[in-house]
């Protein structure tokens, strides 16, 4: 058996989350331009860039855009998108990247972080972000809110897809929010089961691995409506910083 992120992002991880959607994404999009007030045409990577929804409004908005995936499955998805073109598709694990750097933005979106088990790995990923930032290139580094997680868990829940029973249960357990889930076809055939599994990092532990990782923070919202973090009452942890220019 892989890693869990090997194993979960394939075809089905596009029927469990096809509630994600792009015009949620271009209007987040919005906001995060004005974040980091990038000049048109500036070469931003998305990290982690999954079926590509964020990477084609970053295109659409007038950025030079890559998009790096581990998945196949959620490239091919992202490939066969209307404006797919526009974008540099690369298959890639986040701690090492077969690129040069160069870019003037990187974004991590929607939890696409934490899936190690030890810290150090999960610092690899934040060095890669340095690495690939031009001196005073600004990063995005969206990330869930552990209280918020810990106080809105949903134990088990159960909906359907079409033909696909999608049954799903959450626990937190050891420093980690996992989610087992089981999807079952009404037309028949064997359930197929996957888990997911992210390592729960306060505030304070982000600012150190972000710190280590040779970047600077300069702000944390709680939200892309642009709200302060609130430790007990924020959706999100979306970091935004810069890779800083002296000692670069």
């Amino acid at each position: 058996m892989g890693e869990w992120y090997e194993e979960s992002f394939g075809e089905d991880y596009l029927i469990v989350y096809r509630h994600r959607d792009f015009g949620g994404a271009r209007r987040e999009v919005e906001r995060m331009i004005g974040w980091l007030e990038l000049p048109q045409g500036a070469r931003v990577l998305d990290l982690c860039c999954g079926m590509g929804r964020h990477s084609l409004a970053l295109a659409e908005a007038g950025y030079e855009v890559t998009g790096v995936d581990l998945s196949e499955a959620l490239l091919r998805e992202a490939r066969a998108q209307a404006g797919a073109e526009a974008v540099t598709w690369i298959r890639s694990d986040m701690r090492q990247l077969p690129l040069e750097g160069g870019f003037e933005a990187v974004v991590n979106l929607f939890t696409s972080f934490g899936y190690f088990d030890e810290d150090e790995e999960q610092v690899k990923v934040l060095r890669e972000i340095h690495r690939m930032l031009v001196p005073g290139g600004k990063f995005i580094v969206d990330f869930l809110n552990p209280a918020h997680v810990i106080r809105h868990l949903v134990p088990h829940s159960v909906r359907e897809d079409g033909d696909t029973r999608i049954d799903e249960s959450r626990r937190i357990e050891d420093g980690y929010v996992k989610k087992d889930i089981i999807l079952t076809s009404k037309s028949g055939g064997p359930p197929r089961e996957y888990h997911e599994r992210v390592k729960l990092y306060p505030l304070d532990q982000f600012r150190e691995m972000i710190a280590a990782a040779g970047l600077q923070l300069e702000a944390v919202h709680g939200s892309y409506e642009e709200e302060e973090y609130v430790a007990e009452s924020s959706g999100r942890m979306i970091f935004t910083g810069v890779r800083p220019v002296r000692g670069s």
